[in-house]
């Protein structure tokens, strides 16, 4: 689909998008109709149920004295809420709207949306931006598709007289939805495509956006002593990989960054501690974490972002032959630390237990965040509302929570603490991957690889309840969700990014 921007002008063919508030007012553009055509439009509002709520929309086909097929009323809701996000949301729910009638091109008339302040461009960017995020499809593998089924809208023109200051706003958000869409693409892909080494190949994929990629082979971890990740691996006929993306945008490209960890396990049957069967076929989103991050890195390196930041994933299979890892095993992290495994299905945690030493080692970040599909039981804390947030550092944990709001992408703290960590003392071992019962299982997966942090600040950001959505929502429609693109590039941005430029 392609997005422009462009100075008002009636358009003659597909839809005219207005506004309508909350109060079911039409907005400026609306007086650019004559008269008649507007008293259609208020007979329209008044036989219906529409009132003007966010993201409602009201189809009234060929009024007279429009050129366009039909006029589109969007609900816009309370002008004082029009803040992004919900411009962003309204934007999806125009461009679902669009693509279920059928509708190849539309035109929306940017106009004044709140108390007499006339648009600003960032209004046109972000309708534009949640359009976008809306608009992405994964039907590689479709051959039968009914063409009823696919999208329809070809073209989608939003109409002010600032078109130019719009396209500059909206040029940022577009490298970062094409992030978005990289990571709901490697996560969306099933396990067969997407192993340790093809994601591999996905991330060296970033070196044509300027970023440096260095991808570790097994030899190579063994020879740095990364026995927790290894362990997880030793099942599978792929083999392991270990990927470092490092994006140096900062003024001194030497200065401390920012990294990101994420756990990637491309497939996960739970090893010797085997899943159900039943469900088994989404753990090839396990790698979700893996996903976020490489997104995240394209995101950054694609609009240029002004830091040094450093993405870690880990990439694995989690398989049960005769060599994988068993229950009682006992391996060394390449801390030094032996870790007695006790469940080979509470793996990402010693996946990330080497990647996170590993980049606090080398990199001595600034600060550290990592993501993993890690716990069901975050589900049963939090749905799929919330992702857990666990953290060694308060203003890490705010500022987390903050780009949280902004984005969507919610976040709820969970408990730390020593109660839980004297959970995981082994009596064979250094520590053990589960504790002796089941309570607290999210916090304990938390405290496990906390010990692997070296006091470095940190956040880790369970989000298995938010990898994958079975339902379409108003910028996320239903499949891999990339969740913690947008809310870490919006942290980057907010807090650690220089200014300038």
């Amino acid at each position: 689909m392609k997005i422009a921007f462009a100075k008002p002008a009636a358009p003659n063919t597909g839809s005219y998008v207005v506004g309508v508030h909350e109060d079911r007012k039409l907005t400026a553009a609306a007086a650019a109709l004559d008269k008649r055509t507007r008293g259609m439009l208020a007979a329209a509002l008044a036989a219906s149920r529409f009132r003007g709520r966010k993201g409602e929309t009201l189809d009234i086909l060929s009024p007279r004295g429009v050129s366009a097929r039909r006029v589109v009323l969007l609900g816009l809701g309370k002008p004082a809420d029009l803040g992004s996000l919900r411009l962003q949301r309204i934007g999806g729910a125009l461009l679902a709207h669009l693509n279920r009638v059928g509708e190849s091109t539309a035109t929306v008339a940017v106009d004044v949306l709140s108390d007499g302040t006339p648009a600003l461009p960032v209004v046109a960017a972000n309708l534009a931006y949640g359009a976008r995020l809306r608009a992405y499809r994964f039907d590689r593998y479709r051959t039968s598709e009914k063409p009823d089924h696919k999208p329809s809208l070809r073209s989608l023109s939003f109409a002010l007289e600032d078109a130019n200051g719009a396209r500059k706003l909206f040029a940022p958000l577009a490298r970062i939805a094409e992030g978005v869409d990289l990571a709901r693409d490697v996560v969306s892909e099933p396990p067969n495509v997407v192993y340790p080494e093809s994601f591999a190949e996905r991330c060296k994929a970033l070196e044509g956006l300027g970023v440096e990629v260095e991808v570790l082979d097994e030899k190579q971890m063994a020879k740095l002593g990364m026995g927790a990740l290894l362990g997880v691996a030793q099942g599978s006929a792929r083999p392991p990989r270990m990927v470092v993306m490092q994006w140096r945008g900062a003024a001194d490209p030497k200065a401390a960054p920012l990294a990101f960890c994420g756990k990637g396990v491309t497939f996960d049957t739970g090893g010797i501690s085997l899943k159900p069967a039943p469900g088994m076929e989404d753990m090839k989103w396990d790698m979700a974490g893996a996903g976020a991050v490489l997104g995240l890195m394209a995101a950054l390196a694609g609009r240029k972002a002004r830091v040094n930041a450093v993405g870690v994933v880990g990439l694995v299979e989690n398989m049960p032959d005769g060599n994988a890892q068993r229950p009682g095993d006992i391996v060394k992290a390449m801390s030094g630390r032996t870790i007695e495994v006790l469940n080979t299905d509470a793996e990402g945690r010693l996946v990330l237990a080497d990647v996170c030493w590993y980049t606090q080692d080398r990199f001595k970040p600034r600060a550290m965040v990592d993501l993993a599909t890690l716990t069901g039981a975050i589900i049963i804390a939090l749905g799929h509302e919330f992702a857990g947030l666990f953290a060694n550092d308060d203003e890490l944990a705010a500022r987390l929570e903050a780009a949280g709001r902004a984005t969507g992408e919610k976040l709820w703290r969970m408990p730390l603490g020593d109660v839980f960590d004297r959970m995981i003392d082994s009596d064979a071992a250094d520590v053990k991957n589960i504790a002796s019962d089941r309570g607290a299982g999210s916090t304990i997966g938390a405290v496990f690889i906390q010990r692997f942090v070296n006091g470095v600040p940190w956040a880790h950001l369970d989000i298995a309840g938010m990898a994958w959505s079975k339902k379409d929502h108003a910028i996320t429609p239903k499949g891999a969700t990339a969740y913690g693109v947008r809310l870490l590039e919006r942290l980057v941005a907010r807090h650690y990014e220089e200014a300038g430029g």
